[in-house]
């Protein structure tokens, strides 16, 4: 939700990963690549990664390699309207938060139900692709989740001292170009990718109700509920949309799922800023990445893990 300059997107580099083509529910071709050992093992986890908003999935292919390495097998893809699942022209094309949680992330999970049969299935989703995980109407085969920075988008929760720059920029200046072009042309001003307009309308005119538009519908309508996954929620304290306020948000509404949230602090691993993007660069491979990877290979973190830890009850 902020400029990638600084962390451009990493080819896939890995001889393990395989690109493919998958068709969403209602007919739409998603984009993406796949990690996957030779040896079927009915125990290894598949992990699917879900993109923050307007993200390529090429940007997590160095932490898909990482899962890789240490013995699972991985799924990668773009939203509708983004990177590999980029139509001809995005002006006045059809997609919202909504499509990308209950058609783009359900099929992804359709698709290792079909491919990796029997093998339980993990997601780790960044910024809008923890609200993803909850948007699926199988999101309930979902056994551990693990989220970064995932939260709303909604304005009053970003942090203080930064709250109406950040409103100007993307809840007005957003839409207002989105509105002149037909989309948000995010990619020449180096503000993310190009994105299709409702999805801009999504992130720039979220209610206080937390209605995901134009379905209407509010979020405890959908299948949040129904999620049952050991989930861990981690937040930096400097990511200026990631505020405590809302991540806890956004895990309220897990209502179903044993949550934890982990709060870390730059200082906590002797850095200065990690912010909102930060965590899935090769940089922090062997400080931040271990988190992620413990939680999904077991449920629960190690005593001398960084930050700090708030565990909140299931059903």
């Amino acid at each position: 939700m902020s400029s990638l300059e600084a962390f451009p997107p990493l080819p896939v580099s890995s001889n393990s990963a395989h690109p493919f083509v998958q068709i969403a529910a209602d007919g739409y071709p998603l984009g993406g690549c796949c990690w996957r050992h030779e040896q079927v093992v009915s125990t290894r986890p598949v992990v699917i990664i879900n993109a923050a908003t307007s993200v390529c999935s090429r940007y997590y292919a160095r932490f898909a390699e990482y899962l890789f390495s240490h013995g699972f097998d991985v799924m990668t893809y773009d939203y509708r309207g983004i990177g590999e699942s980029r139509p001809a022209s995005l002006r006045h094309f059809q997609a919202s938060w909504t499509d990308w949680g209950a058609l783009d992330f359900e099929a992804m999970v359709q698709r290792a139900l079909r491919e990796f049969p029997g093998q339980p299935i993990d997601v780790v989703g960044h910024s809008f692709g923890g609200c993803a995980a909850g948007l699926a109407a199988s999101s309930r085969r979902v056994r551990r989740l693990v989220t970064v920075g995932a939260q709303f988008a909604y304005w009053r929760d970003y942090a203080v001292d930064s709250r109406w720059q950040l409103f100007g920029k993307w809840h007005v200046l957003m839409p207002l170009l989105t509105r002149l072009c037909g989309y948000f042309p995010g990619k020449r001003l180096g503000w993310l990718e190009d994105t299709p307009a409702g999805v801009v309308k999504d992130w720039s005119t979220l209610t206080a109700a937390y209605e995901l538009r134009p379905s209407g519908k509010a979020l405890v309508e959908l299948p949040f509920a129904h999620v049952t996954a050991q989930t861990l929620a981690i937040s930096l304290s400097d990511d200026p949309f990631g505020t405590v306020a809302a991540i806890e948000r956004l895990l309220a509404y897990f209502e179903s799922s044993p949550r934890s949230h982990l709060r870390i602090a730059p200082a906590d691993i002797d850095e200065r800023h990690i912010g909102h993007f930060a965590f899935f660069h090769q940089r922090f491979q062997a400080r931040l990445w271990p988190i992620a990877l413990q939680w999904l290979q077991q449920g629960q973190l190690a005593d001398d893990t960084p930050g700090r830890l708030k565990t909140f009850s299931g059903p």
